[in-house]
């Protein structure tokens, strides 16, 4: 009977044995696939709609509308050749009034971008709902502040806004002054998009505010930078029916331009474009030897052989047909 019991052990461990080496093999492998998976997360994840600042002085991100609202503030600026400063201003007022949102309402009767209130004088509702006219609101009274460009930040805005709360705008300055680098083109190929799906353009307030209009892509370009940027029709690539645009940007006027004024400019309309990609469905835009496009994954802007140089911005409306 002891023979027996010790055979029958033997047998068991016997068998015990593949089965832990079994085991031992599959966790082996689910450890590998675990990092495999890792080390491919940003590959396998989509990331979400909204867009991406990078640059060497600090990153940041904007849902899409933030950053089409935001390059609306930066254009409309640039179009009355005002300085960065002005820029930053204006943008880190908004962030604080609306978070860059260009909301129905607020406190009183407050509402846009800067929450402007119809009975201080700054407009009707309509008016105020648009961002161009909002923003050049705001700048008509920020260029009346002596010495606006010099002066603290938060001294600036609540000189235009004089809100209860004074100090509110400095801690958006930070963020402020880093988008308004990009949208002004002075950091190039910073800003990445995200866009699942690419809309027909809506109607618009007009510019007076007495009703809506339909604004194409070049009707755009020329209402928020003004004679600062040209839009005209470009050649068809052979391969590709969708419609191209040539927007062509004159060197800045604004105190802050140097040798490489047209270049900077140039970026500033692209990324404009690149902001503005989901509301006016734009699928491409290729500059200085680079070339975002709309496609996922979004690799941000690439160098591409095809793209021109700065004498203008190619923007390609439609996302390419799949495959």
């Amino acid at each position: 009977m002891a023979a027996g019991g010790q055979d029958g052990a033997e047998a068991g461990g016997r068998r015990r044995r593949p089965v832990r080496r079994v085991l031992i093999g599959l966790l082996v492998l689910a450890v590998i696939a675990g990092v495999v998976v890792y080390l491919n997360r940003d590959r396998l994840i989509s990331p979400a709609e909204g867009c991406t600042i990078k640059t060497q002085a600090g990153t940041g991100t904007l849902d899409l509308s933030q950053a089409a609202n935001a390059a609306t503030i930066a254009s409309v600026a640039i179009s009355r050749g005002l300085p960065e400063r002005a820029v930053t201003i204006a943008l880190a007022t908004a962030m604080q009034e609306s978070k860059l949102h260009n909301i129905p309402g607020g406190d009183r009767d407050s509402v846009g971008l800067f929450q402007q209130r119809p009975s201080q004088g700054w407009g009707t509702v309509d008016q105020i709902m648009d961002p161009v006219y909002a923003t050049n609101k705001f700048l008509d009274s920020l260029v009346k502040v002596p010495g606006y460009a010099r002066m603290p930040l938060t001294d600036a805005a609540q000189q235009v806004q004089r809100s209860g709360y004074p100090q509110a705008y400095a801690k958006h300055e930070g963020n402020a002054t880093l988008v308004s680098s990009v949208l002004t083109g002075r950091e190039p190929a910073a800003l990445n998009c995200v866009v699942d799906d690419l809309t027909v353009p809506s109607p618009s307030p007009s510019a007076t505010g007495t009703g809506q209009q339909p604004l194409d892509v070049g009707d755009r370009v020329r209402r928020e930078f003004g004679k600062t940027v040209t839009a005209a029709p470009a050649a068809k690539a052979e391969k590709d029916p969708r419609t191209v645009l040539a927007l062509a940007p004159q060197p800045s006027t604004s105190t802050d331009s140097g040798p490489d004024a047209l270049r900077q400019s140039g970026w500033a309309v692209a990324q404009w474009s690149v902001a503005h990609a989901q509301q006016l469905g734009i699928g491409a835009v290729a500059y200085d030897g680079k070339v975002w496009r709309v496609e996922r994954p979004s690799d941000g802007w690439k160098a591409s052989a095809t793209a021109p140089s700065t004498d203008r911005v190619l923007v390609t409306l439609g996302a390419p047909a799949k495959s």
